[in-house]
């Protein structure tokens, strides 16, 4: 299929039409490029010149190799040019008034046998091809910036489309040595449609007022282990950018709060601030590419108070992890008062029963500590009998998430950062929600990924390739969930659920059906 491509075109030639071209002539193929005038032909060519320097003061290529890739493109404002071209992809700007003004061009100039390609990252394919009088001719080819380096292209086929066109374009993929993941067409495909619900909730969470950009940051970065957080994700893209693939998702996807843009992302926008770009988005950027964090302010919360010695009781890894660190633990079995004695802060694991809380406030006037982001803390202290001595802590990653219902003491948060300070982890501190920050953000997009598997819009595979190749997470989310469990993701979810009422959370019956037959998501 692939040796039916022998030449191509590319119309487009901002920062991802001229990666696209490269991409091309990289691999051998002749293109012609094309952009609206001559002044932005000049900026294209430009914006060529320079990737192509860059890889040769690398190393990746040599100068005669770069040389023989800008030979290989030919730069044109006339459409005519495009008369041979075997395939051409649009990489115009996201507006569909100008792709539809495109793509009537060329299904006017191209060949019949010509395939026309999107490189729409969130638009509908099917209608950019009923812009032509080839729609069976026409598929969206999605590349990831910077596409001389990421290997993802998302395929995507419209109901109208000959399956012969999509393959070609799969095996040409290949032949570039990218990796296709072949999608039908739905608003933010696979890796935009993941990536913007996750990108949006974190949003909603600051915009709420439920944590600072800095511990929202940190913990997705320490607690999920995420090469950095949301909001600094959206500060590189561009908020403005996010917010109009997340008004196209959400208008064409059918309307969750998903994809709902937060309202401080407008405001943001509306204020000029549109991330790195503009010098400021959720955080400051002083010197163009500097992207420094500022801390939350310690003096927030209360100083952290180290505990002497603390009681595990139905968490060992918990108390793996604190013995490891050098704090001095009691394990427990059972709630026994003797070996209680003397203890500061009893760790408490996931699942403990009001009987068991009540017997611990008995025996104890220790700070307990309940590590767990959904167990219902506030039912835990009135059980109890000494709600201002419980408050969450829940152990993930290389965090420590802190929780506080609205009865818990300033002396028992003190010392859950203790804790988190003698086991040498970041910590942050929020009220009482369920999935805390981590959980609340990793297991609905989770969610989402496990209802696209079980609906069979992609494999498993394509679903992880998406991320991690596309977005460059370290594990793609099927494998998180097999990693995790599925019996535990189901359970936050349906916790997350319970508490929020929306629609767009409600667990994917696949979940539940995993969990039942005790299989992984992949078999």
């Amino acid at each position: 299929m692939a040796d039916e491509i022998r030449t191509v075109g590319v119309v487009g030639l901002g920062t991802m039409g001229a990666g696209i071209a490269e991409v091309f002539a990289r691999s051998g193929l002749p293109v012609t490029a094309l952009e609206i005038d001559d002044a932005a032909l000049s900026r294209g060519r430009d914006t060529l010149r320079a990737s192509t320097d860059r890889a040769v003061r690398k190393g990746k290529l040599t100068a005669e190799q770069a040389a023989q890739i800008l030979d290989r493109i030919t730069f044109t404002t006339d459409y005519a040019a495009m008369s041979g071209a075997d395939l051409v992809v649009e990489a115009a700007p996201e507006r569909m008034a100008i792709k539809r003004a495109v793509f009537t061009e060329l299904d006017r100039v191209c060949p019949a046998h010509a395939i026309l390609a999107t490189n729409t990252s969130s638009l509908s394919v099917t209608e950019i091809a009923h812009q032509t009088t080839r729609p069976h001719r026409v598929v969206g080819m999605h590349f990831f910036n910077p596409a001389p380096v990421m290997k993802l292209v998302e395929v995507i086929s419209t109901v109208v489309a000959d399956r012969d066109a999509a393959d070609t374009v799969v095996a040409l993929c290949r032949r570039l040595g990218k990796t296709p993941v072949a999608v039908g067409d739905r608003p933010g495909f696979v890796a935009n449609y993941l990536l913007l619900g996750y990108l949006n909730q974190a949003a909603w969470m600051v915009s709420d007022g439920y944590v600072s950009p800095a511990d929202l940051d940190t913990a997705m970065h320490d607690g999920a282990g995420l090469p950095m957080g949301p909001l600094t994700l959206m500060d590189l893209i561009g908020l403005d950018t996010i917010v109009e693939i997340l008004d196209v998702i959400h208008t064409y996807g059918g309307g969750s709060r998903r994809h709902a843009c937060a309202p401080l992302l407008r405001q943001l926008v509306a204020a000029g601030r549109y991330g790195r770009k503009s010098g400021h988005g959720f955080f400051p950027y002083p010197k163009a590419g500097s992207g420094a964090l500022a801390d939350a302010d310690p003096a927030a919360e209360p100083s952290a108070t180290v505990p002497g010695t603390v009681a595990v009781l139905g968490d060992p890894a918990a108390a793996a992890a604190l013995a490891g660190a050098g704090v001095t633990v009691r394990e427990l079995s059972d709630v026994d008062k003797s070996a209680l004695a003397g203890v500061d802060l009893v760790v408490v694991g996931a699942g403990a029963d009001a009987a068991t809380y009540a017997a611990l406030g008995a025996a104890t006037d220790a700070v307990l500590a309940i590590d767990s982001a959904t167990e219902p803390l506030a039912a835990a202290g009135a059980a109890s009998g000494q709600p201002g001595a419980v408050v969450g802590l829940h152990l993930v990653g290389e965090l420590v998430e802190i929780a506080r219902t609205v009865g818990t003491d300033d002396a028992a948060v003190a010392a859950a950062r203790g804790l988190a300070e003698a086991l040498g982890r970041r910590a942050i501190v929020v009220d009482e929600r369920a999935g805390l920050v981590v959980e609340a953000l990793l297991v609905p997009y989770l969610n989402d990924a496990i209802g696209m598997l079980a609906s069979g819009y992609a494999d498993a595979d394509g679903i992880d390739h998406a991320m991690t190749l596309g977005c460059g997470y370290p594990e793609g989310p099927i494998a998180a969930v097999d990693r995790l469990g599925p019996a535990a993701v189901l359970a936050a979810a349906r916790a997350l659920h319970a508490e929020s009422g929306e629609p767009s959370r409600a667990p994917s019956p696949l979940l539940a059906q995993l969990v039942a037959a005790g299989r992984g998501a992949r078999g």
